[in-house]
Order: C-alpha cells, then structure tokens, then sequence
C-alpha cells in the first residue's frame, strides 16, 4: 500500500518529509512479527502509527489492545500484563488471565514503555526472546505469540545509562525505531491540520467553519505546539466555539495561545551536531536563563549600592553585610570586595577624590555560550574532575556534559 493510501484510509495528514518516512517505515514493517519502538513526544500520534503497523500485518483480524505503563500501579502491572493466581496477592480472590494471554496471536501496544519497572521489564524481556511468561503466584511455564509494538516520549538511551532501563531490553525493543516528528518540525503541515480540525467542529456544533488571515496563519505556524497535534486540535475547538467572527485575526489567535509556553519568543541556543534530544537541551536553557537573570539583578544591586555609598560614605558599614552575601555569591571577586581583615570591625572607608567620582559602567557579558562554558568549568572545578557529580549539580545528564566539554574544549 502506498503512502497517499494509507494516508486515506487512516485519516493522516500532512506531506512533510519526516511524516512520509515514518510512515514509509511502518508501512515496511508491518507485515512481519519484528518490534517496533515508536519515539516521539506528548501527543504527536504515536498510537496512530501502532494502530497501522496493525492493521496492515497478518495479524489484522486478531485482537489488538493498549496498555499505558505510566497509568499502571507498579504493584499491579505484573499482573495486568501476565495475569496472577488465586491468593497470590492480597486481594487476588480469582485467577485471572493477563494481556499477553488474552490477546495470544495479536499485537499488544506499550504505551509509556520508560514507566515500565525494573522487575515488569526482565518479564517482558522474556516474552521477547522466548515467548514464555509465568503468572504471578504461579510456576507454570505458558507460551505466548504476541507482537509487541512499544512508544515512548522520553530518551530510552539516556534512561539505560541512569539505570532507570535496562540496556538489553531497549536494543530488543527497537528492532526497528520510528520518530514521530513534533508539529513544529513539519511546519507545512499546520494549516492543513487546523484546517480539518475546523470543519470537524463545524460539523460538529453545526456552525459555518472558522478561517485564518494571512497574518494569524503565520502566528498559527510559528507557535512551539509543545502539545504538538493533541494540542493545535484543542485549540481549533475552542476557537471554533469561542471566536468572535469566523474569519480569525492574528490578534485574536494570540489569545487562544498560552503565551507563557510559546518558546520562539525566547532567544535559544544553536544546537549541536549531536544534540538529538529536545527536551533536554530546553531544559538547560531554562536553567541557564535563571542563572544568568539571578546574576544580573545581584550585579544591578551592587551598582545602586555603590552610588548610595559614594553619595553618604557612612552608608558603608551597612552595606557590609550585603557584600559580604554577593561574595558568597560570587557575584563579586575577590579583587574587587573592599580588603578588611577578619577580626575587625572596623568600616569600609571610601576616599572622596578626584578617581572616584569618575567612574563609567561596563557593560557585563551577556553571551550565553560563554556563560555556559563559565558554570561548566566553575562545576569541574567544585566536584574536582567528577563528571556525574558536576552534571547532577548542572541539572543535565553526563552524557550532555560530555559533549559540551568537547563542544567547548574545555581541558578537565
């Protein structure tokens, strides 16, 4: 089947690049028994393409069910997925059959496959390799002949090297990986989509559709979507139901947009070549941002104080205390913190002459690379060497402080 066609028949649209290739992928794959690991982030359609693979394989007229491992308590997945015995557990009145024996010659989707425990995962690792699973209570083998296609919107490699997954389970379960592409990565995209979404709601609430003007469909496409299809699909209802006239300016579509997590009006960071994970370079910046705005209202506090200071020289000894806390901030250096030796209590004295009333503002340095590299050398130095503790203490993973040494050439 070619790619319009199933485009068609499950409802898909979009031509970008990325989507085709996806699809193309799933297409391929379909009709064997290989596992998929579908990858991509909150609400970009990843069910959808579970759905696909199954449809188009051998196993099409066979039950087909998915699990959210994330929905799941830890202490009952093992045996939603593989069933328990009769007095097994506190609470296990009757025997009951799990998924993988209920839906035996199916395909199971694991949804949120990264919330999966550590115990549920050397389970399923078995089901992969062997096709066998025990209940829980029993120690009777059974035999299962399930496909499972699993999906996941976090970094399942990064995840291996936390320990939070195992590393023999992922190289399984990604057989064959395919990315769902985030909306804002095929932009081309968005207006076809909120343009279906319209007419659905029209129909829906029975109303002529709503429609974009030039400006406000470039708003549309340069928003984040952070909530990428799930999102622009919750937002074409709400204007469908709440726009004040049908053809929708730019102004009024800002108001249906959280402005707060539009991202494009931040300044960012260039990514790397080998950055490919999203969510987490996002978050550094964040981290950075607060840093360097935390900086610069230090630096704003101890210029006001200094033009107190020279206006009212018996200002200084007050003052005292607030320096001493920007040192241990390490807003000021030490060149600079006014020299007074520890048993003393005696006042800073500032002289009144020609020099000190002559003074200009520098302006501080701003650029985030350079501050970045600045809080990555200053953790090397606090953890003497340690890249885990000084990547814990940066807030990223050591795999991403790893690259940005190499990035910045920064000698440990």
């Amino acid at each position: 089947m070619d790619i319009q066609s199933i485009k068609n028949r499950f409802g898909i649209i979009g031509n970008s690049p990325a989507l085709n290739f996806a699809l193309q992928v799933a297409a391929q794959v379909a009709n064997t028994d290989l596992t998929v690991l579908i990858s991509g982030e909150s609400g970009a359609g990843k069910e959808a393409f579970s759905q696909i693979i199954h449809a188009l394989s051998a196993r099409k007229h066979n039950s087909f069910i998915a699990v959210n491992c994330g929905a799941i308590p830890e202490g009952t997945i093992d045996s939603e997925l593989f069933g328990h015995e009769k007095g097994s557990f506190t609470g296990a009145v009757d025997s009951r059959k799990g998924y993988f024996e209920t839906v035996n010659g199916g395909t199971i989707f694991l949804d949120e496959i990264g919330e999966m425990p550590l115990g549920t995962q050397a389970r399923l690792l078995r089901v992969l390799e062997t096709g066998e699973f025990i209940r829980v209570g029993s120690s009777k083998v059974q035999k299962t002949d399930v496909r499972v296609i699993a999906a996941t919107n976090k970094d399942l490699l990064e995840f291996t090297q936390k320990g939070k997954f195992r590393e023999d389970l992922y190289y399984r379960l990604s057989t064959v990986p395919i990315r769902v592409p985030a909306l804002r990565d095929r932009k081309e995209d968005i207006p076809l989509l909120f343009r279906r979404f319209a007419v659905d709601f029209a129909e829906k609430y029975k109303a002529a559709p709503i429609q974009l003007d030039d400006e406000a469909k470039e708003v549309l496409i340069n928003y984040a979507w952070p909530g990428n299809v799930r999102e622009l699909k919750n937002i074409a209802e709400q204007m469908s139901v709440l726009a004040s006239d049908k053809l929708v300016t730019a102004q009024e579509m800002r108001r249906f947009l959280p402005a707060d997590r539009d991202i494009n009006r931040l300044p960012v960071l260039a990514p790397s070549a080998g950055s490919t994970n999203g969510h987490e370079f996002a978050n550094e910046r964040e981290i950075l941002y607060k840093l360097f705005f935390d900086m610069k209202k230090d630096v704003t506090e101890l210029k006001k104080m200094f033009v107190e200071i020279l206006q009212n020289p018996g200002m200084a000894m007050q003052n005292q205390a607030l320096l001493n806390e920007l040192k241990n901030k390490e807003v000021l250096s030490p060149a600079i913190m006014p020299s007074t030796p520890a048993t003393s209590a005696q006042p800073v004295v500032i002289h009144h002459d020609d020099a000190i009333h002559h003074h200009e503002e520098v302006e501080e340095s701003l650029n985030i690379m350079d501050k970045e590299k600045e809080l990555i050398i200053k953790a090397l130095k606090k953890h003497k060497g340690k890249r885990k503790d000084a990547a814990t203490d940066l807030g990223i993973s050591e795999r991403t402080l790893y690259r940005k040494l190499k990035e910045y050439d920064i000698k440990e």
